[in-house]
């Protein structure tokens, strides 16, 4: 009998189009002769399976089943390809949790975490990975440029302190560009995190876990056109990423070993992507942020790093799968 899974997609935020393009992706790389594939898209209007006549199908909420051809089916694995809420920051974890369903990504705790920027570099930072200094801010309690400036050295990154896909991240050259900047990044979310610049060349790393061991994917380096890794630079073209990294054997191993020492600290399961800048003049790693549900879609870090590993998509998507389904 085949393995019923249910790959998550879709969300209830602005990453979602960018779920639907890493869930299309999936859905064609997985063996259907092993997997009965049901799409299911968690939107804003509800929770949705569209059968293969084109009709949307209610999701019954209480045990996340659907029916098909007068048939009940539940699912025995979830594939999560949501990037934002509420794939990404532990809510649809926490419900998976409740009705029993296992699923391929972290846990409740660890994505609720990593999905808030400041929370994730504290803890890091605190177990001994490399982190800029940053600030947190609040919109109810801002404040003024001057104020973050006499605790923080020009340039600057401000981000939305929830979210990914590089949504509302500005680099800040000049004090006058700050409060514009903050304006920018408080419009996608209510806090956000003000981070030193670390000057140095940055890498995007895959760590996932099978069979009890962690591996560390090949490398990216990622290059762009703009000032820094945009939303422009990583799905308008705006980039280059180099995959396997063309780095020194020394280099190759303090971020293989910051990686996993950051997926170890914030207890992470299934495939993630952790982001570093690599300090030349430091000969240090610096841990920028982690994403628990990486982008999947054919142009995605993560696809180009299996690949450069000499797995299929098959074979990875296979593995993660089963993974998941053998700690139940």
């Amino acid at each position: 009998m085949k393995t019923k899974v249910a790959l998550v997609t879709g969300g209830l935020s602005s990453e979602a189009q960018i779920s639907y393009k890493s869930a299309k992706n999936v859905f064609a790389a997985l063996d259907k002769n092993i997997y009965d594939v049901f799409m299911i898209d968690i939107h804003p209007t509800g929770w949705w399976y569209e059968n293969e006549g084109g009709e949307e199908v209610a999701i019954d909420k209480s045990d996340f089943s659907i029916i098909e051809h007068g048939q009940k089916i539940n699912f025995d694995v979830a594939l999560m390809c949501i990037h934002g809420t509420p794939g990404e920051d532990g809510k649809m974890q926490g419900y998976f949790d409740l009705i029993g369903l296992p699923y391929t990504s972290c846990d409740t705790s660890t994505s609720a975490l990593t999905f808030n920027k400041r929370f994730t570099v504290a803890v890091a930072g605190f177990g001994g990975v490399g982190v800029a200094k940053s600030l947190h801010l609040f919109n109810e309690s801002p404040l003024s440029a001057s104020e973050i400036l006499s605790e923080l050295s020009l340039p600057v990154f401000v981000k939305p302190n929830n979210g990914g896909s590089s949504l509302g991240i500005s680099k800040v050259n000049a004090l006058n560009e700050l409060a514009p900047a903050l304006e920018k990044a408080f419009k996608e979310d209510s806090q956000v995190l003000v981070e030193e610049y670390i000057s140095g060349r940055e890498f995007t790393i895959g760590v996932f876990k099978s069979k009890g061991a962690t591996t560390v994917l090949p490398i990216t380096e990622i290059t762009t056109e703009n000032e820094f890794f945009d939303f422009e630079a990583k799905y308008q073209g705006k980039s280059k990423e180099i995959t396997p990294a063309l780095i020194s054997d020394k280099m190759k191993e303090e971020l293989t070993t910051a990686a996993k020492k950051a997926y170890a600290i914030l207890n992470c399961r299934g495939v993630v992507r952790i982001d570093f800048i690599y300090n030349e003049q430091q000969q240090k790693p610096y841990m920028l942020e982690v994403n628990t549900v990486p982008g999947q879609s054919d142009a995605s870090v993560i696809p180009q790093q299996v690949r450069a590993m000499g797995w299929s998509l098959t074979d990875f998507y296979g593995a993660i799968i089963q993974d998941t389904l053998s700690k139940q």
